[in-house]
Protein backbone atom coordinates (compact mmCIF):
# COMPACT_ATOMS: atom_id res chain seq x y z
CA UNK A 1 0.00 0.00 0.00
CA UNK A 2 1.09 3.52 -0.99
CA UNK A 3 1.73 5.81 2.16
CA UNK A 4 3.30 9.15 1.78
CA UNK A 5 5.19 10.68 4.71
CA UNK A 6 2.69 12.31 6.65
CA UNK A 7 1.00 9.02 7.07
CA UNK A 8 3.75 7.35 7.56
CA UNK A 9 4.82 9.61 10.34
CA UNK A 10 2.04 9.79 11.92
CA UNK A 11 1.02 5.90 11.74
CA UNK A 12 4.28 5.14 13.26
CA UNK A 13 3.63 7.40 16.05
CA UNK A 14 -0.20 5.55 16.83
CA UNK A 15 1.97 1.92 16.17
CA UNK A 16 4.42 3.16 19.14
CA UNK A 17 1.36 3.65 21.50
CA UNK A 18 0.11 7.55 20.25
CA UNK A 19 -3.67 8.25 20.08
CA UNK A 20 -5.53 10.72 17.57
CA UNK A 21 -7.99 12.58 19.84
CA UNK A 22 -11.01 14.36 17.68
CA UNK A 23 -12.89 17.98 18.85
CA UNK A 24 -16.44 17.67 17.59
CA UNK A 25 -19.08 20.33 17.06
CA UNK A 26 -22.34 20.34 18.44
CA UNK A 27 -23.72 18.51 15.22
CA UNK A 28 -20.80 15.87 15.64
CA UNK A 29 -18.98 16.78 12.73
CA UNK A 30 -15.30 16.19 13.20
CA UNK A 31 -14.17 20.09 13.08
CA UNK A 32 -9.97 19.34 14.77
CA UNK A 33 -7.73 16.74 15.47
CA UNK A 34 -5.01 16.25 18.07
CA UNK A 35 -2.23 13.22 17.26
CA UNK A 36 -0.53 12.82 20.52
CA UNK A 37 2.48 10.71 21.31
CA UNK A 38 3.06 8.58 24.03
CA UNK A 39 5.62 10.81 25.38
CA UNK A 40 3.09 13.63 25.17
CA UNK A 41 4.40 15.35 22.56
CA UNK A 42 1.74 16.89 19.57
CA UNK A 43 2.53 15.59 16.27
CA UNK A 44 2.25 18.83 13.75
CA UNK A 45 1.83 16.56 10.66
CA UNK A 46 -1.56 14.93 11.72
CA UNK A 47 -3.63 17.53 10.02
CA UNK A 48 -7.99 16.98 9.56
CA UNK A 49 -7.34 16.48 5.52
CA UNK A 50 -4.67 13.64 6.95
CA UNK A 51 -6.77 12.34 9.80
CA UNK A 52 -9.60 11.74 6.46
CA UNK A 53 -7.66 9.94 4.14
CA UNK A 54 -6.56 7.53 6.91
CA UNK A 55 -9.90 6.46 8.19
CA UNK A 56 -11.67 6.56 4.67
CA UNK A 57 -8.45 3.49 4.45
CA UNK A 58 -9.32 2.20 7.63
CA UNK A 59 -5.51 2.33 9.04
CA UNK A 60 -7.14 3.86 11.59
CA UNK A 61 -10.43 3.77 13.93
CA UNK A 62 -11.96 4.33 17.02
CA UNK A 63 -13.21 2.21 19.67
CA UNK A 64 -15.60 2.58 22.15
CA UNK A 65 -16.09 6.24 21.75
CA UNK A 66 -12.33 6.66 22.36
CA UNK A 67 -9.46 8.67 20.59
CA UNK A 68 -8.57 6.89 17.46
CA UNK A 69 -5.45 4.00 17.34
CA UNK A 70 -3.80 2.40 14.45
CA UNK A 71 -5.80 -0.72 13.11
CA UNK A 72 -4.58 -4.13 12.32
CA UNK A 73 -3.86 -2.76 8.64
CA UNK A 74 -2.64 0.55 9.82
CA UNK A 75 0.10 -1.52 11.96
CA UNK A 76 1.28 -3.53 8.83
CA UNK A 77 1.25 -0.42 6.61
CA UNK A 78 3.84 1.26 8.51
CA UNK A 79 7.12 0.41 7.79
CA UNK A 80 9.94 0.15 10.58
CA UNK A 81 11.72 3.26 11.75
CA UNK A 82 15.04 3.55 14.27
CA UNK A 83 13.63 4.28 17.38
CA UNK A 84 15.70 7.99 18.06
CA UNK A 85 16.66 7.04 22.07
CA UNK A 86 20.03 6.61 23.18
Amino acid sequence: MNISKAEQRTLHVLARGGAIFVEKDEAGKIIAVNCITREGWTLADCTLALFRKMKRRRLIASSNSGPYRATAIGRRSVRAQLDNRA
